[in-house]
């Protein structure tokens, strides 16, 4: 069976030997790059499943090389790894395609979490009523194609994008519980996860502006209300 291949870029010596040497103890392939300017030239050599990327690199940084690897490969999962802590730069890593965001420092045992959580996302085969068109308001949203069609724009979605936005159709006029999102989407429901989730909601209200009969309404303390009322 074909090792599962990572492209990994981290301009720190000392801390990307030991996420190297840890990552293949865990039988993984890791393609590593020290200098942003020569991370796209090995992600097309190497094709690897998943990206690891720091975001402070060398002459091109983390940021801007998610977005070249996104024009090729839109639905590969990236993670950024970073000590930047404020929330514009988390907002500014979703943005750009990441789907996910690790602080550091950071145990190895959470990476490789994050790193099978998303190849494990990514991975799962889509029963037949996945592939389906679902509508929502104005807007038409297949699931497995990671597409949102709206009235004005089409684009398309990253993983957990889709995973939350797939849950709150489920739950049409309805109310999710934020737990029940945070360990379906995350697959836990810790306070780093817990600020993910608020860019991810922002993220899909600023989505589903097409509509003003589609809205997500915040119930404190509790969750979600996906309130989907009749287009005008």
């Amino acid at each position: 069976m074909p090792k599962t291949k990572i492209l990994y870029v981290e301009d720190e010596p000392f801390l990307g030997r030991i996420v190297k040497e840890s990552l293949e103890s865990r039988d993984f392939e890791v393609n590593m790059a020290s200098d942003g300017k020569d991370a796209m030239s090995l992600f097309h050599k190497v094709q690897p499943n998943i990206c690891v990327l720091d975001v402070m690199l060398p002459n091109k940084d983390g940021y801007s090389i998610a977005q070249n690897i996104r024009q090729v490969n839109p639905g590969i999962p990236i993670i950024f790894v970073t000590a930047k802590t404020q929330t514009e730069d988390l907002i500014k890593g979703f943005e750009v395609g990441g789907n996910d965001y690790l602080r550091k420092p950071f145990s190895m045992e959470e990476l490789i979490v994050r790193v099978n959580n998303l190849l494990w996302l990514t991975k799962k085969e889509a029963t037949p009523d996945e592939t389906e068109m679902v509508s929502i308001g104005k807007f038409e949203f297949t699931p497995n194609r990671y597409e949102l069609k709206g009235p004005v724009s089409s684009r398309k979605l990253s993983h957990r994008e889709a995973m939350l936005l797939q849950i709150l159709s489920e739950n049409k006029n309805t109310i999710v519980t934020r737990k029940n999102v945070l360990l379906r989407v995350w697959g836990d429901d810790s306070f780093f996860n817990s600020r993910n989730l608020d860019v991810y909601i922002t993220k899909l209200r600023d989505y589903l502006k097409e509509d003003s009969a589609v809205e997500i309404i915040t119930i404190k303390g509790v969750g979600y209300h996906f309130a989907v009322g009749k287009s005008v």
